[in-house]
């Protein structure tokens, strides 16, 4: 089955993930760990797109962010594509890409499943955190969980409205958003939002569907059209034949 073009829609936030070859780590220390994050800030500050939430895993990111105009998520995972694997080859002497084919997102409607998309994202540092077996310090998984829980500053991190709308001081936002960790997702909902991002499904209800697909055929979006939902599976029903 050919692969569907890729849907970008300025404005909106796009859940993005971007796999490594098998068996290559997508961060082998310090050094690689503190370029990705650089190459992530300097590619979204050139193209205008905000990250809103971010995790560095051993052989996958994942990155949401939304784009300002016309192509820039494109471009924004290019530079950054580019820009580490350059440098990751020369320093660890090994050629070729680093990574599994191009990267693969899905839309998110903002209104319903931004937040999700946040917990889906740092539930993995989380975890990582709250799940050690051994006494001591925790080495911490990179991403943007130390932003959300009023830990650190990341100027990588532009904080979505829907965020700010958890509370009024950033302690509240912060208390919020470890009620929201804590509570995670379902494994329903988990599976949803990964399984739109691989087959680039929107993730939205239908009248968000239907936004997108009017600005679509209105020359919004910088996709060609394409379906942007899974079609329903089983045979067609049948139209009942009109007597005469």
């Amino acid at each position: 089955m050919a692969r569907l073009p890729r849907l970008e829609c300025p404005s909106f936030p796009h859940l993005v993930v971007q796999r490594v070859v098998s068996g290559v780590p997508l961060i082998v220390d310090q050094v690689d760990q503190q370029w990705l994050w650089q190459c992530l800030l300097e590619a979204g500050r050139a193209h205008d797109v905000a990250v809103h939430a971010y995790v560095l895993m051993p052989d996958h990111f994942y990155v949401l962010a939304t784009p300002a105009g016309v192509g820039a998520l494109g471009a924004f995972m290019q530079s950054v594509g580019r820009r580490y694997v350059a440098t990751y080859n020369r320093r660890h002497a090994r050629q070729g890409s680093l990574w599994a084919g191009r990267f693969r997102a899905t839309v998110i409607d903002p209104a319903r499943y931004l937040l999700d998309a946040m917990v889906f994202i740092e539930s993995q540092p989380w975890q990582h955190e709250h799940q050690a077996s051994t006494p001591g310090p925790v080495a911490t998984v990179p991403s943007s969980l130390g932003q959300h829980l009023n830990r650190r500053t990341d100027p990588l991190v532009s904080d979505h409205a829907a965020f700010w709308a958890l509370g009024n001081t950033p302690f509240d936002r912060e208390a919020a958003w470890r009620k929201r960790l804590e509570q995670g997702l379902s494994a329903e909902s988990a599976a949803a939002l990964a399984q739109a991002a691989d087959k680039g499904w929107v993730r939205g209800d239908e009248a968000f569907v239907r936004l997108l697909q009017q600005q679509a055929s209105s020359g919004g979006p910088s996709a060609p059209p394409r379906r942007m939902v899974p079609a329903r599976r089983g045979r067609p029903r049948k139209v009942a034949a009109i007597s005469q």
